[in-house]
């Protein structure tokens, strides 16, 4: 992949686009960000998309501002993840800090108001679409830990109210602990293939 001018500007525009018109908090850009640099850009894998942003969820700060950050890192290193971040702070720097002149206005709007409920059906059903699509990824490797961890992770955060940096801690020694355990075993097959081939 070239990484020319036109490279850095597409990077940076894509996430000043998806920053500039998502509403709802860092996981409704999640699926835009897959839409965008997975599908239609084909800069990186699915597989790859998710990492990433289960990085920036375990990471401390805004969701969005985390995997914007993964994603331009990974795509160009320091000046990448400068633009990315860039992109996606802009706009809500801009836009808050102009409500912030007329928000007394706004505060008592009717309209306003009801435009701001009728968005939160909308941004509700775009994170449910995240959730369904990640876990549909994870039922479709048909591996029988992380659907456990899945499983459990969602009953000790809705029915336990569990904080939340508990259950990805956890869940991150887990997926640590089978990495490790799936590589010693590939290292074993591998000793074993050469003792095989020098009797």
């Amino acid at each position: 992949m070239k990484k020319d001018a036109r490279f850095y500007w597409n990077l940076f525009f894509s996430t000043l686009k998806l920053s500039a018109f998502t509403f709802g908090g860092g996981y409704v850009i999640v699926p835009l960000m897959q839409k965008r640099f997975v599908k239609e850009l084909k800069w990186i894998d699915e597989d790859e998309m998710l990492d990433l942003v289960a990085i920036g969820q375990s990471a401390p700060g805004p969701v969005a501002v985390n995997a914007s950050i993964m994603v331009g890192y990974r795509m160009a290193g320091v000046p990448g993840a400068f633009l990315t971040v860039l992109g996606t702070v802009l706009p809500p720097l801009v836009i808050i800090t102009a409500i912030t002149f007329f928000y007394m206005a706004f505060r008592d709007n009717q309209v306003i108001r009801t435009l701001f409920r009728g968005m939160q059906a909308g941004i509700a059903a775009v994170i449910a679409d995240v959730v369904i699509n990640m876990a549909a990824k994870i039922i479709k490797n048909r591996r029988v830990l992380p659907m456990i961890v899945m499983l459990l992770s969602f009953i000790a955060a809705s029915f336990f109210d569990v904080d939340i940096i508990v259950i990805l801690l956890v869940s991150g020694l887990l997926g640590a602990y089978t990495a490790f355990r799936a590589r010693g075993g590939a290292e074993m097959d591998s000793h074993s293939n050469e003792e095989e081939g020098f009797e």
